[in-house]
């Protein structure tokens, strides 16, 4: 294989590999790490258009961004036609790339109406995707899975209303709602999608290794694939997929390589949110980039006993220096 520059509308992106958007995840620091390691493109977390239009502040912290992380997509999440339409005049400015969520499992989403819960209503759909590509102009995506529940799949009708309703590209996770995240992701029902609709598809669900990466662009055809939960503490993860499609060798990771990247989100996640929420929200992040070493599981402990960043910090480089000499 080789890299190739999926145009999503306008956009051309550099290579075939997208940050998938991730809640509580995918805040500015992560992204710019994920950008570094070579993603074409990055989203945000999930932004409820309810709350942008109430004109919430945490909301809108969700969104503030920087020149090294563009081109920057932004998910949007709500039932309203009317509603994300009007989230979408106040946002138009501020983004490359607008993606809708219609594939959110999480019960607090689902409650709502939004997410996954559209994929019972194909015509609601429908009706979504024309308000917003209305008052939209650039790159439109939506996300979907594969339907609710094994009894009602259903993408390829709701692939075929968002390309007519003029979405530039749909990324399918191809589980049900009900699957959340357990069995496997099934990768034919990408290539079925792929083969049914003209507009680009991006390929999302258990991508862990750089193999399974090229493995999906092989098998299905997509036109780029979406990193998740395999991205956890594994940027390196982009990095060799984009090697091995330019004919390269993966690279090993050293602990030292590890310990500064996790420092560089570390701090950069300081500089954005402060020390406290830096603390708390860290926590995760450096038991990711732990997976692996000896004594990692030692350290997810010592981690959230922490009561200062300070402390974070010297358990952090103490526990690198260990494994590097270890």
């Amino acid at each position: 294989m080789q890299i190739t520059h999926p145009l999503i509308r306008s956009l051309q992106l550099e290579n075939p590999i997208i940050l998938a958007p991730m809640a509580g995840i995918t805040s500015l620091p992560y992204r710019r790490v994920m950008k570094d390691f070579g993603a074409a493109l990055v989203y945000t977390e999930m932004v409820s258009a309810n709350g942008l239009i109430r004109d919430g502040r945490k909301t809108r912290e969700l969104l503030v961004s920087c020149p090294e992380e563009a081109p920057l997509g932004v998910q949007l999440f709500g039932d309203d036609p009317q509603v994300l339409a009007e989230a979408t005049r106040m946002i138009a400015g501020e983004c490359t790339l607008l993606d809708i969520n219609m594939g959110c499992p999480v019960k607090k989403v689902i409650r709502s109406g939004a997410g996954s819960a559209l994929l019972k209503e194909p015509v609601r759909i429908g009706k979504i995707v024309r308000a917003v590509r209305a008052e939209y102009d650039g790159p439109l995506t939506v996300k979907i899975r594969s339907g609710w529940d094994l009894d009602n799949i259903n993408f390829i009708e709701v692939g075929k209303i968002i390309e007519n309703e003029g979405a530039d590209a749909i990324t399918l996770h191809p589980r049900t709602r009900s699957q959340a995240f357990g069995g496997k992701a099934d990768w034919q029902q990408i290539t079925v999608l792929k083969r049914t609709v003209k507009i680009p598809v991006i390929g999302s669900g258990d991508i862990f290794s750089a193999d399974d990466g090229i493995c999906m662009l092989q098998e299905t055809g997509c036109d780029a694939i979406m990193i998740g939960r395999g991205g956890y503490g594994n940027p390196w993860l982009i990095r060799d997929i984009l090697a091995l499609l330019s004919g390269q060798k993966k690279s090993d990771v050293t602990a030292q390589e590890k310990l500064n990247v996790a420092m560089r989100h570390l701090q950069w996640h300081r500089e954005q949110f402060g020390d406290r929420k830096t603390l708390f929200e860290m926590r995760k992040h450096l038991c990711w980039y732990a997976r692996g070493l000896t004594g990692a599981g030692k350290f997810r402990g010592e981690l959230q006993k922490a009561t200062s960043l300070e402390q974070l910090i010297a358990q952090v480089e103490n526990f690198y220096h260990e494994a590097d000499n270890g």
